[in-house]
């Protein structure tokens, strides 16, 4: 017991001590890292002494991804229920391959995914899986895609392969994520095989640039572009993709939460009509990493996809998570996602979305004051902000701004302009946070 307490005690600190902590490590604390560079140790150290190594060498070195100034990539800081599921859910090792394994992760399985599918106003009874995250997600639904498009041709693709299948064409828009490129690659369908749709200068999808459609395709659309937060038109591609026959899916990775709002109906109608969606949870959910969750309209289209049999392996009356997923053993994910959304409730989460989306404007707003130049309509979450007329200039700004630790932004690349990307997805965050941040940013860019 001594340990646990320790190992709480330190757990703790850390939690109580992030908001005065830098956004990114310091160089020495990075160095700090050798101390964990050994020979495998012959003979095994006391716990005590482990865990005391562990957090006295690795905790200096953690990004504060779990503060509010972390505006780095789309990272939601754990919510402290979430936290709490999740030591329980560490301690219980649960395997949700099989209910007979895990009565209590099949339920919450089912459970969290009857809400996600309420909170979004998606079709009920769809069928879902949890996985690692959005590259994972994708996957599994697109192998999801592939199946039924096959089976409509007497082709069993799980059976055969893809030697000698019936091509399948992909259509994504020129701002499509590399995670979806990334899981076309490993279904076989291929990263240049795809059929690239333009884009407008806000990264969504031109409807009158989609040609005619084969009956046997998947359309790739995005819900929250990664740098700008934009949605492509969903109803319009839906209904065109449809009549021909094809299957939508939707990387809606962070950007999908957004549905749980009417206040963003403007962005998010239509998206409910496509046929998978893939989704992540430890981003703008706040849940810990990695949760993630890929959905299909039609059920027997996942299972079909990711059957198994064995001996052994005996599916139960209900539903059994592993015929659904690509991984047989794997952690309960949906422990943190209940106690995540029990403790929100419908109107908590309402509000962490509309909240950090507020947060994301005053940025916007605050850089545009100081003369900078922000690149994409603010719709969502995600602000690009340039500095100066040169890449070296915004590079160099981005550079100070890390370096200052008040905050943390990265950089990307926009449309052949370096930029500096703030994406606001911590519950964490508050409105002191922003101005603090936008205080280190302007003087950054002034020095």
């Amino acid at each position: 017991m001594e340990l646990f307490d320790e190992t709480h005690r330190r757990a703790i600190a850390y939690w109580k001590n992030i908001a005065n902590r830098s956004a990114f490590p310091s160089a020495e604390a990075i160095r700090g890292l050798a101390r964990f560079r050994e020979p495998f140790p012959e003979t095994g150290a006391p716990d005590l002494e482990t865990i005391a190594r562990l957090d006295d060498a690795g905790a200096p070195a953690t990004v504060a991804i779990t503060g509010g100034r972390y505006f780095g990539f789309v990272m939601g800081g754990v919510l402290p229920a979430a936290l709490s599921a999740s030591w329980l859910a560490s301690t219980w090792d649960q395997n949700a391959a099989l209910h007979v394994m895990s009565p209590l992760g099949a339920a919450l399985e089912e459970v969290t995914i009857d809400w996600i599918l309420d909170a979004l106003r998606l079709p009920s009874g769809c069928g879902a899986a949890y996985v690692t995250g959005a590259t994972m997600a994708n996957f599994t639904a697109l192998a999801a895609a592939r199946h039924a498009l096959l089976a409509r041709e007497g082709w069993n693709v799980e059976e055969q392969g893809l030697f000698g299948a019936p091509p399948i064409t992909v259509i994504v828009g020129a701002e499509a994520h590399a995670s979806v490129l990334k899981a076309l690659a490993m279904l076989g369908l291929g990263r240049n095989r795809v059929t690239t749709i333009e884009t407008d200068r806000q990264g969504r999808m031109i409807p009158e640039s989609l040609a005619e459609i084969p009956p046997r395709s998947i359309v790739c659309l995005q819900a929250g572009n990664v740098n700008t937060g934009a949605f492509d038109p969903a109803r319009d591609v839906i209904e065109k993709a449809h009549a021909a026959g094809a299957w939508v899916h939707v990387d809606g990775a962070f950007g999908l939460w957004a549905r749980v709002s009417k206040a963003f109906d403007h962005l998010t109608g239509g998206y409910d009509l496509a046929d998978s969606w893939a989704l992540d949870n430890h981003k703008w959910l706040n849940v810990n990493y990695d949760s993630a969750i890929a959905i299909t309209r039609r059920t027997e289209d996942l299972g079909a996809a990711f059957a198994i049999g064995g001996a052994y392996l005996l599916p139960g009356k209900g539903r059994e998570p592993m015929y659904y997923s690509p991984e047989l053993s794997r952690r309960a994910r949906a422990i943190e996602v209940w106690a995540a959304m029990k403790s929100l409730g419908r109107a908590g989460l309402i509000d962490l979305i509309e909240r950090t989306c507020a947060h994301a404007r005053r940025f916007a707003e605050g850089l545009c004051a100081a003369g900078h130049a922000v690149l994409n309509d603010v719709v969502i979450n995600q602000v690009l902000v340039r500095f100066g007329a040169s890449d070296e200039e915004t590079r160099r700004v981005i550079k100070a701004i890390q370096d200052d630790g008040t905050c943390w932004c990265g950089e990307t690349t926009w449309h052949g302009q370096v930029a500096m990307r703030i994406s606001v997805s911590s519950w964490r965050t508050t409105a002191q946070d922003v101005e603090d941040s936008l205080a280190a940013m302007i003087r950054c860019a002034k020095a």
